[in-house]
């Protein structure tokens, strides 16, 4: 049986790259891609295309994952659940593209070793002897980094001995590292062990400057902003959301996630989420690097809206109008190649 010719169409805008210009994109069951210069498109596709966005810090286990396609959301990084159930995520055409790191890695009685939502089986307890053992135990269950725990107000932490073995085992396997820091001086001990990303916006304390500086070269933040307050400004909130500010204004990666399956949060694009990145200060490129994947793959985001109502509402200071760009994005829903087809004029 013969494999279908792609679907070849034109865009009115495509945002790749830090840049939005028109295109002609190729879709097939395998994905979405650039078509090849000279390709004749059978059909326009009008409005914006972006690649999938992504929420880069969710609990698949907590919630119905069948959601999210619908609900705007084209790739998810889920941040800790049992690996041999989180591996099956991995290849579910209902669901968004999936990346794992299977269990919460934390020392012995460390957090969320004591909480009912963490089922048996999703948090792995390690020490210093066993670390590369469990580092190599989540990348056998297809995870692509792993997820240490550092929360000094809930519990005992890992050493430092410890979190440097973990990190050590990570980098020479070719998997990232990323930390949920929560207590005084944890979001330090992460960025001195090399972590590459923290899972939440520091939020327990005001980092200095001379910290957000230095972090800003090596880390990427996770925003999980909403989650202070769902929508109420909470302590909490404002000090993330300052670090944030400050954070991204030296240069510092901010990547949209909102830790979905903690409380009351939209299962799809999270608006509040998007408002909140808005507030602190991150531009238009900013924002769509924040929630875009870096490059097309099995879906796309697309809207009819017209970007001069989302991107192009802009503050004298060059910051996107706070609600504008939150709702534009919002705007967004999921296709694949069938669905492209569908929408073709």
């Amino acid at each position: 049986m013969s494999t279908p010719e792609p679907l070849i169409f034109s865009v009115d805008e495509l945002w790749l790259d830090g840049q939005a210009r028109r295109a002609v994109l190729e879709a097939d069951a395998s994905g979405i891609r650039l078509a090849d210069d000279g390709a004749t498109p059978e059909g326009h596709l009008a409005g914006t295309v972006l690649p999938g966005l992504r929420d880069v810090h969710v609990h698949l286990g907590l919630i119905d994952p069948t959601e999210f396609l619908a609900g705007g959301i084209a790739a998810v990084a889920d941040f800790g659940w049992i690996p041999e159930q989180a591996r099956a995520w991995l290849d579910d055409p209902n669901l968004p593209e999936v990346r794992i790191v299977g269990a919460f890695l934390t020392c012995r009685g460390g957090y969320p070793s004591d909480r009912e939502w963490a089922p048996p089986g999703s948090v792995r307890e390690v020490t210093v002897t066993d670390a590369a053992a469990a580092v190599d135990e989540q990348l056998a269950h297809g995870a692509t980094g792993v997820k240490v725990m550092l929360n000094s107000t809930a519990g005992p932490v890992f050493d430092d001995a410890t979190l440097r073995a973990i990190v050590t085992r990570a980098h020479s396997r070719g998997a990232k590292v990323v930390a949920h820091t929560e207590g005084a001086g944890q979001a330090a001990r992460a960025f001195t062990a090399d972590v590459d990303a923290l899972a939440h916006a520091p939020f327990t304390e005001r980092l200095d400057d001379s910290l957000l500086r230095a972090m800003a070269h090596t880390l990427t933040w996770v925003s999980t902003l909403d989650i202070h307050g769902y929508g109420e400004r909470t302590e909490d909130f404002e000090r993330a959301l300052d670090n944030v500010r400050r954070f991204h204004a030296y240069g510092g990666v901010i990547r949209y996630g909102t830790d979905l399956g903690n409380g009351p949060l939209p299962v799809g694009i999270n608006t509040r989420e998007l408002a909140a990145l808005v507030e602190a200060k991150l531009s238009t490129v900013a924002l769509i690097n924040a929630v875009a994947a870096p490059e097309l793959g099995r879906r796309i985001s697309h809207t009819f809206e017209p970007r001069c109502e989302g991107a192009r509402s802009q503050s004298s200071r060059g910051h996107v109008a706070p609600g504008g760009m939150a709702q534009w994005l919002a705007s967004t829903s999921v296709l694949d190649h069938h669905q492209i087809r569908e929408k073709l004029q």
